[in-house]
């Protein structure tokens, strides 16, 4: 099944790898420091597994199968009118299979007052330059972006399985912004507010709605969770 994650557009990257340490590399060389934030995996949705995950979580990324009734629900997404906080780092996804880089990138841009990015890095410099643009404007840029085309291709090189652009799965982000938890996914027409929520309970509240997701799929086995956290003083 071909990638279904992008609107028409001449590029097609390939895909991340859902893997924390392939992710921190590529994070920490575009400018997050090593010692403020780092992905970790989370093993489970329980309590119990969800309670290893070093915390605080700052954001959550989801990886998922994509299918007809996935495919179905976005549609229907796209046609009811919502409302996000105009705090809410946003943008559209028009390159293939660059899901694992926006799920990322939505991750760090709603976090720029939680996280000190490097002055004058990849990251620091993206965001300060796309503040003010739409989500569309957001993900043109980043199509023109070769700077970041280059970081991501090394990135999706690194992984432990073989790199391959026919993928049928697709990354998500969710982050807590003004006491909410957002849904942001790059082929949506715009963030989905899942309710309230706070960076002390990000990471169950994100667990809900990822359990409902699975619960659609029962028998793939397709998904993937990873956290954000940010490193606690002294931390290693």
């Amino acid at each position: 099944m071909a990638a279904l994650d992008e609107t028409p557009s001449a590029k097609r990257w390939l895909p991340l790898e859902a893997n924390p340490e392939v992710m921190n590399q590529f994070l920490w060389g575009l400018g997050l420091p090593e010692d403020e934030a780092e992905c970790y995996d989370v093993f489970g949705l329980d309590l119990e597994l969800l309670e290893m995950v070093p915390k605080p979580v700052l954001a959550v990324v989801f990886l998922y199968p994509l299918t007809a009734e996935s495919e179905e629900e976005r549609i229907q997404q796209a046609n009811e009118k919502k409302e996000a906080s105009s705090s809410v780092y946003f943008m559209k996804q028009t390159v293939g299979n660059a899901c694992g880089t926006i799920g990322l990138l939505h991750a760090i841009g709603n976090l720029t007052s939680e996280i000190k990015l490097v002055e004058g890095s990849f990251l620091d410099r993206f965001f300060k330059t796309t503040a003010t643009m739409d989500p569309s404007e957001r993900a043109t840029y980043l199509e023109k972006d070769t700077e970041m085309e280059v970081a991501h291709s090394v990135a999706a090189t690194a992984g432990e399985t073989e790199a391959s652009d026919n993928v049928d799965t697709h990354f998500i982000c969710f982050s807590c912004v003004d006491g909410e938890l957002y849904e942001l996914d790059g082929r949506k027409t715009g963030p989905i507010s899942h309710g309230p929520s706070s960076p002390s309970s990000i990471l169950q509240d994100a667990a809900k709605v990822i359990q409902g997701m699975i619960e659609k799929n029962p028998n793939s086995l397709n998904f993937n969770v990873i956290a954000i956290s940010k490193k606690s003083e002294g931390a290693s």
